[in-house]
């Protein structure tokens, strides 16, 4: 038990004389030790030579008031009850309570504990030093009743996902009232507190916590944790039970790459929910599925694929809470095909694959050359190289019969070839000279 932090009093009295002083009250502490005992703490109450302390103590449990005196002249110690009955007057037991006992008696401390405490022992008792003037020190007890055990309760069992409910946390008969916290799993929630005091001065305390679930709640622990100074790790637990619509999600078994003409397809639909899903169905999204797929449970198997398979396929699972699915695009690319290309050497001739990547921009899928462009492409090589040939020999051919016209011309009158040649290029002026010179 924690100690509790109390006040305690002590004052002059007016003395059998007549006479009378002036009283003090002052601020004490008090720890409550766990056996019903107040543990005193340094300088609970002084007022002059007289000391007290207050106590608090657990219902049934042992309480024990301390007086004592400091620089005792001798001066008698008693201790009365809260109704100024004497309990003991020195080492005396005037009272027939036989529940109070002396536990200490001498010139400085009178200490007498009280058994089974009840409720009825609460209030202020007096501690009375006979001096000139006379001083009281004050004691108060304060009992305390630990609370029933808590009870939780839900207002409903199970639960939906998205859904709100109301989980109460009760406990009764607790002295002073309770306070209620909650948590779920690791964090702290706040409920709306309710506290009634009985006719017996006992109290009540309800705490109502309302909160909106969904499936990761499933399975989570909500504890009522009762904080009480009577009590220690008082508490009660319950398990929310969720229930809600299944998680879908398809897994391709084959192939692990792509999805080529000519192959097979195998989808796995995996569903999981609470409760567990009874009906799951594989549809063709706006169409229908291939009549000669194979569907086996969960399972989809389609054969020899081709491009008019393409398509979504969707697979859709549902209970009692609600229905999800889950998607599939299948696109079919071509199959793979391999091209011949020659390497020649001396001796052999080589052929290796050739890939490219695919037509669809992003996909990085290997395709077929396309023959038809490869034909087409060696045509035009052959045909520009043939028109070359061509147009080459046509202008050798055209300048050597240039060249042999040349020398017929300058063959007569020419010593050798060079000078036929030119005497040929201006055979013609030298043909109009000769003209005009014979004229």
């Amino acid at each position: 038990m924690n100690g509790i932090v109390g006040k305690a009093g002590v004052r002059r009295v007016a003395s059998p004389d007549g006479r009378c002083a002036g009283g003090a009250v002052l601020p004490a502490r008090a720890a409550f030790d766990g056996k019903g005992k107040g543990a005193a703490q340094d300088i609970a109450v002084q007022g002059q030579n007289l000391m007290t302390d207050n106590v608090s103590v657990v219902e049934g449990e042992v309480a024990t008031i301390s007086c004592r005196v400091k620089n005792n002249d001798d001066s008698v110690i008693q201790l009365l009850n809260p109704n100024r009955q004497t309990i003991y007057f020195r080492d005396v037991r005037p009272l027939k309570d036989s529940r109070f006992q002396l536990v200490n008696f001498s010139d400085n401390e009178l200490r007498v504990s009280l058994s089974n405490v009840s409720l009825s022992d609460e209030g202020r008792y007096v501690c009375q030093l006979y001096t000139d003037p006379p001083q009281e020190a004050y004691a108060d007890i304060t009992v305390l009743v630990p609370p029933g055990n808590p009870i939780i309760e839900a207002r409903e069992e199970i639960v939906s996902e998205g859904n709100e409910t109301e989980i109460t946390c009760t406990t009764m008969g607790g002295k002073p009232a309770s306070s209620i916290r909650w948590m779920k799993g690791d964090e702290e929630l706040e409920g709306e507190l309710t506290v009634e005091e009985t006719y017996d001065r006992m109290y009540t305390v309800t705490s109502r916590l309302t909160l909106t679930v969904t499936k990761e709640d499933d399975g989570v622990p909500v504890v009522c944790i009762v904080d009480h100074p009577a009590v220690k790790d008082f508490q009660a637990q319950k398990y929310l039970e969720v229930q809600y619509k299944p998680e879908v999600k398809i897994i391709v078994e084959f192939p692990e790459g792509l999805t080529r003409e000519g192959e097979n397809l195998e989808l796995t639909c995996q569903a999981k929910g609470k409760p567990q899903p009874q009906q799951i169905n594989w549809v063709k999204v706006d169409d229908d599925v291939p009549s000669h797929a194979v569907i086996m449970g969960t399972d989809l198997l389609i054969e020899n694929l081709n491009k008019s398979y393409n398509g979504t396929y969707r697979c859709v699972a549902s209970n009692s809470v609600g229905e999800s699915y889950d998607d599939y695009i299948l696109y079919v690319y071509d199959a793979l095909t391999t091209t011949p290309i020659p390497t020649t050497t001396t001796t052999t001739t080589t052929t290796l694959p050739v890939t490219t990547q695919d037509s669809r921009a992003g996909e990085g899928a290997p395709q077929k050359m396309d023959h038809a462009v490869i034909g087409g492409v060696v045509a035009v090589v052959v045909f520009a190289m043939l028109c070359l040939l061509i147009i080459l020999g046509r202008y050798f051919a055209r300048h050597k019969g240039t060249y042999f016209t040349h020398e017929a011309k300058g063959a007569d009158d020419a010593a050798d070839a060079d000078t036929a040649i030119i005497n040929a290029e201006g055979g013609h002026n030298n043909s109009d000279e000769k003209k005009e010179y014979y004229i």
